[in-house]
């Protein structure tokens, strides 16, 4: 029952998001730098939070993603399904590193990997990181331990 209600509470909030097209942020953020560029990320730490993603979200504040985090490092590839928002994606790995950034299409299910295993995912609006001039290589600061 405890489980039903919190899907059932989850569903009326993302609806409601929808309903008045503000992205909603249900998940616990952290402040990330990149190249000197502060970064207010969600944390996306479980598995259902993973598979969710950025999903049916519409627009994103400013300088606002996602962080994927992973408790082992993985080989991990994302998609685009249900996800009306084109996005940007960095791949890093353990160090922290930016290993690749992908440009993602909306709605899109084929798949963008990382070149190597991760630890995170930032998803960012898409061109964000081309704006700032962040290019694999880059160091991303601040990021949770896994």
């Amino acid at each position: 029952m405890t489980v039903f209600r919190s899907l059932f509470y989850g569903m009326v909030l993302m609806l409601a998001g929808h309903a008045t097209g503000q992205a909603q942020s249900l998940l616990p953020s952290i402040e990330l730098t990149i190249n000197n560029i502060t970064i207010q990320a969600e944390l996306a730490t479980t598995s259902a939070a993973h598979q969710q993603g950025l999903m049916h979200r519409t627009s994103l504040p400013q300088n606002h993603g996602m962080l994927f985090v992973f408790q082992t490092p993985v080989f991990q590839c994302f998609w685009m399904k249900n996800t009306p928002l084109p996005l940007s994606i960095a791949f890093i790995d353990a160090g922290g590193t930016i290993t690749r950034i992908a440009d993602m299409t909306p709605h899109d299910e084929a798949a963008h990997c990382p070149p190597g295993d991760i630890v995170y995912a930032l998803e960012m609006e898409q061109g964000w990181f081309r704006h700032y001039n962040i290019q694999a290589g880059a160091s991303v600061n601040g990021l949770p331990a896994n």
